[in-house]
């Protein structure tokens, strides 16, 4: 199973901000700056993550983007739910769909795949983990990832 550029660009930009000191504020440039990625497509993501209540975001001269809760609260297994189409298949094309076993063995995988990744909590992922903050929040004049 591969996720659409959507939800990793989602998954990463949590990483980012779950990296910083809890309640920091960052913006959609540093954290598309540290993965070397699209901004156009970060500001749609963030847009996402914003409304589903995963990201806080800030207007004004202070502003930014700050996780919206607690990164031990958030459970990768459900980001994934909420921001990837998971229909690995479109049956409603086919002309075996009646009589197709292929769709219960997808759905199978694609729920043994969640239920996985709910085993992991946002914090899970960047608690103690200095080699990633050394990537990600790097020291003033160390050069920035260049996509990944």
């Amino acid at each position: 199973m591969q996720l659409t550029s959507f939800t990793d660009f989602g998954l990463r930009a949590l990483i980012y901000m779950a990296s910083l000191p809890a309640g920091q504020m960052t913006n959609i440039t540093q954290v598309t700056a540290s993965y070397g990625i699209s901004r156009h497509h970060m500001v749609k993501v963030i847009n996402q993550l914003s409304r589903l209540g995963y990201v806080a975001a800030v207007r004004g001269k202070n502003g930014g983007i700050r996780l919206g809760k607690p990164a031990s609260e958030i459970i990768v297994g459900q980001v994934v739910r909420e921001m990837e189409p998971l229909h690995l298949v479109n049956c409603d094309i086919c002309a075996i769909t009646p009589a197709c076993r292929l769709r219960l063995a997808l759905n199978a995988a694609t729920e043994q795949f969640l239920r996985e990744l709910d085993n992991y909590t946002l914090a899970d992922l960047v608690k103690d983990n200095h080699p990633l903050y050394k990537i990600l929040l790097p020291e003033p004049g160390t050069p920035t990832l260049t996509g990944c």
